[in-house]
């Protein structure tokens, strides 16, 4: 398996959560009351699962093994972008939980801003995603010998050892199972 094969299966899980956003949206817009119960667990899974544990191994260990190489212009500048996209999402996230937040607060104007910043992020990650796994993932590895690749495996292991996968798995299916 190349170390890329478990990123992707990571953004298969991300993309059951937006998913599910974009049905919590779609509620929302016809005027049922928000979930946010729900709220409270897709910003907990953005920010555990698809930041901290998936943004966290391409940056620390797929992107920093990448700055080591001498990339192509087009790869150094793709990474580029995708640092700035996950830059982007932090930020987008944070202005939800904001707004989540002073909604929860009963500042019921705020619920403009969970179903904008939750829009954005339904929008933003598909493209994303397209684009790590289409355009990036695949060719870089290029760069890596066999034992590279390997090790970099290990180093996503090693990495995952304090993190919970099975937990947000088990939150998506519940979540899932209510939305259905």
């Amino acid at each position: 398996m190349l170390p890329i094969g478990l990123l992707m299966v990571e953004h298969r899980l991300i993309e059951r959560l937006i998913s599910l956003m974009s049905i919590e949206i779609s509620n929302l817009r016809t005027g049922k009351a928000p979930d946010m119960l729900f709220f409270d667990a897709a910003i907990d899974f953005i920010t555990s699962y698809a930041d901290r544990c998936h943004h966290g191994k391409e940056e620390g260990i797929l992107f920093a093994a990448l700055a080591r190489k001498h990339l192509s212009d087009i790869h150094r500048d793709m990474m580029q972008n995708l640092i700035a996209d996950h830059i982007y999402s932090r930020k987008t996230l944070n202005n939800l939980a904001s707004s989540k937040k002073s909604y929860v607060n009963e500042e019921t104007h705020a619920l403009i801003g969970v179903i904008k910043f939750s829009e954005e992020l339904v929008s933003f990650y598909p493209k994303h995603i397209e684009k790590e796994d289409k355009h990036f993932f695949i060719p870089v590895m290029e760069y890596f010998t066999e034992e590279e690749q390997n090790k970099m495996i290990e180093d996503f292991f090693k990495f995952d050892q304090g993190l919970i996968h099975e937990k947000y798995k088990d939150i998506i299916e519940d979540w899932e199972s209510r939305k259905r």
